[in-house]
Formats: C-alpha cells, structure tokens, sequence
C-alpha cells in the first residue's frame, strides 16, 4: 500500500526495478504499488519479490535533492534534464524524417510515432519555458525569503500550488505520450530490417523516456513537495 513515489525517492534499485517493470512512479508516484502495479499490468508478487532484495540505501545524489538548497535542485534540473530534452529533440526529430522517409512505407508506425513525438516535443518545450521563466525563480525567491526570515510579495498566482498543480498535470500528457511511443516501437524493439538509423532513432526515444522518468521524478516527488512546505513555513 506504500506509495510508489515515497519507494522512488527513499531507494535507488527499487526506482531502477520500478523503471525496468514499467510501473509509473514519477506521474503516478501518489498511488500505491499496487495500483500503480495494476495499471501497468506488472505483477505485484515480482515486484514484491524484488523490492524486497533492493537494499541499496539512498545514493549520494539522491539524498543531496532532499536537502540541499532548493535553488540547487533547480539548477540541476535545467542544467541537466531541459538541456538533454532540447538536445534530443534536435536529434531525434532529423531521425524520425530520415527513418519515416525510407522505411514509412513498410512501417507506417513510424509517421504515427513522429506525430507523438511532435506534440511531447512542443509541449515540453513550453513546458520548460514556464519552469525556467516562472516556477522556478519564484521557489528560489520562497526558499531565500525562508532563509532570510522576511515575507515575500504574494506572486500573481496567489499560491505556489497552482502553478505546481498545471505542471503536474503537463507532466501527465508528456508521460501519456512516451507511454504511445513505447507502445507503438513495441518496448523500443526494432524490426528485423530496421537499418542504423531506424536502430539509432529507437534507442534514442528510449532514452528520451527514461530521461523523462527521472526528471518528473526531480520535480514531483522532490521539489514540489518540498516547495509546498516552504510556502507554509514560518518567517
């Protein structure tokens, strides 16, 4: 009954079990394991079983996100995740025309795939735009006004819960989209006549989902809940 993003954020190899099983514990992390087990048609008693094995605490890294400084985990996210999803899209968008343009024919999931990678692509990229431009300067204006123990302007969205609450959600779509993508490369598994390119392209949508992951990961089980706290915390 525990909450998968409570598994995700206190274990390292279990995130890594969760990830490998394809249970949802970044957009899905306030389910419970075995809601989040039903859903994606994982059996409960496997991953039981293997959690019960993952004895590997928090690594360094990990428990450096739910401590250190706020602005610090801000930074991270940009500097790292933002950054890979423009680079990648750079990448895979060249790769999806080339692939569509010589295997299109044969395979017709491709157009669907790049039509799926399309919207992820553009809704992320305003996605983090809001992030970079919003949000996040204002959680690290709210954590220094926690620092220095003095008030902080109410920002026109009146609470941090708001905002937050809309990046939840777009966290979702972009999930519901890579989930689309997955499904239609069959778990990324190329064709028997998939050429470098098609190999390349699938291999790097899988890492462009497993990035996801871990980046909505960051933000909803970390920094959002720890930024709620700091709206409410004394001054």
């Amino acid at each position: 009954e525990t909450k998968v993003k409570e598994i995700a954020v206190s274990n390292a190899t279990a995130r890594k079990i969760l990830e490998q099983a394809g249970v949802d514990y970044c957009c899905g992390g306030d389910k419970s394991l075995r809601d989040a087990c039903a859903q994606s048609d994982a059996s409960l008693d496997e991953i039981m079983d293997r959690l019960r094995t993952a004895e590997e605490p928090l690594s360094s890294q990990d428990a450096q996100w739910t401590l250190a400084p706020l602005h610090e985990l801000t930074s991270h996210i940009v500097n790292k995740h933002h950054a890979y999803v423009r680079e990648a899209i750079q990448r895979i968008e060249p790769l999806l025309e080339k692939v569509k343009a010589k295997h299109g024919q044969r395979h017709p999931e491709i157009a669907e795939i790049e039509a799926l990678f399309s919207q992820t692509s553009e809704e992320m990229i305003a996605h983090m735009q809001k992030e970079e431009q919003i949000l996040f300067p204002y959680i690290n204006a709210l954590a220094l006004s926690v620092t220095e123990k003095r008030a902080i302007e109410p920002p026109f969205f009146r609470t941090v819960r708001n905002p937050i609450r809309t990046m939840m959600k777009e966290h979702d779509s972009a999930g519901e989209l890579t989930k689309q993508i997955r499904r239609q490369t069959s778990g990324y598994t190329t064709p028997a006549d998939a050429c470098v390119s098609f190999q390349a392209l699938y291999r790097e949508l899988g890492e462009f989902e497993a990035d996801l992951h871990e980046h909505v990961h960051l933000e909803n089980n970390i920094l959002f809940p720890r930024a709620i706290e700091l709206e409410v915390a004394p001054r």
